[in-house]
């Protein structure tokens, strides 16, 4: 038996993690945990809100609103996947994280972040086709196609997430088991790996970069389209009204990539400025969704006056 076998045997192999939490925030447990309880408070309420409003207006009943139903289900996902554990963790101090629970976080983090980056990219199809062709809308965004469309985005993460787990998690981890972050992402848990991580870098750069920007270039040019076509409208009506309908869309998607990019795309980024940005990205996203399209969209806002009223 080599030297290196005995070594790899000797090693403890690791059991559970321990997450280090936000860094720089020691005697402001209390008032993070207020807040952080706050944003997870108002973004299951909200996005609750918004499902039974779509559900129990038949007006909503349409496409650009299913998708939203969509985006409010992976919203409560979202603020459920992390936000409990560091919540508990500046509570009780308990930072500790059994591997099956890093897993898991793992792997419903990027199936959510995925599913939701998928559903914006169908959306602005949806929206595309609703301004550039609205004589055809209802026949090429039926029941079947929607239902389709939202199935494979799920689908589809599934396996993308599926994929990074078990690529994580197969590797050894036999050395340190501090996790330098919050919650139990691929690049601070891939640093304690006792082998090589090269194949997983390569899959996460593809799965994580490479995959959203094709689906961002996908919006951008359905945008463009749109614009396109808002410019040769003759009625100023008509295109303040199309321009209505993408600005809530816009909005959310801006929120969506631009801390994403950021994340993925600057490893360089300082863990501070890295945990702030993951923090904004899990904490406060879940609650825009709701805000952004309840303020600026009054069909929403009827049905909710409706839902209180009932």
């Amino acid at each position: 038996m080599t030297q290196a076998h005995v070594e790899m045997e000797n090693r403890t192999v690791v059991s559970e993690f321990i997450l280090l939490g936000i860094p720089n925030t020691e005697g402001l447990e209390n008032i993070l945990f207020i807040c952080f309880l706050v944003f997870l408070l108002c973004s299951l309420l909200s996005n609750l809100l918004i499902l039974a409003a779509v559900l129990a207006d038949s007006r909503l009943h349409s496409p650009m609103y299913f998708f939203l139903c969509h985006l409010a289900v992976i919203d409560l996902g979202c603020s459920s996947t992390t936000t409990p554990k560091l919540l508990a963790s500046l509570l009780a101090n308990n930072r500790a994280i059994s591997l099956g629970g890093c897993m898991a976080q793992l792997f419903f983090w990027h199936f959510l972040s995925s599913t939701e980056c998928l559903i914006y990219t169908v959306m602005a199809y949806d929206r595309y086709v609703a301004i550039c062709h609205p004589l055809r809308y209802l026949l090429i965004m039926n029941h079947r196609v929607c239902t389709l469309l939202a199935a494979g985005s799920w689908i589809c993460s599934s396996f993308h997430a599926t994929i990074l787990a078990s690529l994580t998690f197969t590797l050894p981890y036999c050395g340190s088991n501090v996790v330098d972050y919050f919650f139990c992402d691929i690049v601070p848990v891939a640093k304690l790996a006792c082998a090589d991580t090269s194949v997983l870098r390569t899959v996460t750069f593809t799965n994580t970069v490479v995959v959203p920007l094709s689906c961002f270039f996908l919006i951008f040019m359905s945008y463009i389209r749109i614009a396109v076509s808002v410019v040769k409208m003759r009625s100023a009506e008509h295109a303040r009204k199309a321009f209505s309908t993408c600005a809530s869309h816009m909005t959310v998607v801006c929120f969506f990539f631009g801390p994403c990019f950021l994340l993925y795309t600057q490893p360089s980024l300082s863990p501070v400025v890295a945990t702030r940005i993951q923090i904004f990205c899990d904490v406060v996203t879940p609650i825009m969704n709701p805000l952004v399209y309840t303020l600026r969209n009054k069909d929403v806002k009827a049905a909710l006056k409706k839902l209180k009223g009932g």
